[in-house]
């Protein structure tokens, strides 16, 4: 039995210690861009974006977030998702329409607003950027049982989601 701090939440004690260890991992691997690294070694990314600044594949990300949760961002929302300000958001955006990755288009409902969109280009860059993602992940798992890659899956997507709603409430109702 976990012992309850005055906050009235279970402490999981060496559980919630070794999860906080794995996401710091995680994160420390993304802070060196370790994936962006293994593709270039791989030569995994296509010669026309090789050039291009891993930021452009982020933005790309979080353009198709938006619209899987059904909707499109602003520069200005695209900025406050990648956690940058709003003119290096909109030199990013700059960047990825000169490489023909993003168009803007006008907002139906407010024509004030220009939506980021992604182009065919920008689709198909995005989808080997995923696939390569994949195949590293199931890489990672290949000595893993069946069973024990859906438990990963199914235990860090509600983990994600739970997280979520604690440390991003607006993120959690997007979701």
């Amino acid at each position: 039995m976990h012992d309850k701090p005055a906050s009235g939440v279970p402490d999981h004690g060496g559980e919630a210690a070794a999860i906080a260890r794995a996401m710091v991992a995680i994160r420390r691997a993304q802070t060196r861009r370790a994936l962006s690294r293994l593709s270039a070694r791989r030569g995994v990314r296509a010669r026309r974006d090789a050039t291009l600044p891993n930021a452009i594949f982020e933005l790309l990300d979080v353009v198709d977030a938006a619209t899987v949760h059904g909707g499109a961002l602003t520069v200005t929302e695209a900025a406050a998702a990648l956690g940058v300000d709003q003119p290096r958001a909109s030199r990013l955006t700059a960047q990825a329409m000169d490489a023909d990755l993003l168009r803007r288009a006008a907002d139906q409902a407010d024509g004030r607003r220009s939506l980021l969109i992604l182009t065919p280009s920008g689709r198909d860059a995005l989808d080997r950027i995923q696939a390569f993602r994949q195949h590293v992940i199931a890489e990672a798992t290949t000595d893993w049982s069946t069973e024990d890659r859906a438990t990963l899956a199914r235990l860090l997507t509600r983990f994600v989601d739970d997280f979520t709603a604690i440390a991003d409430p607006k993120d959690a109702e997007e979701r």
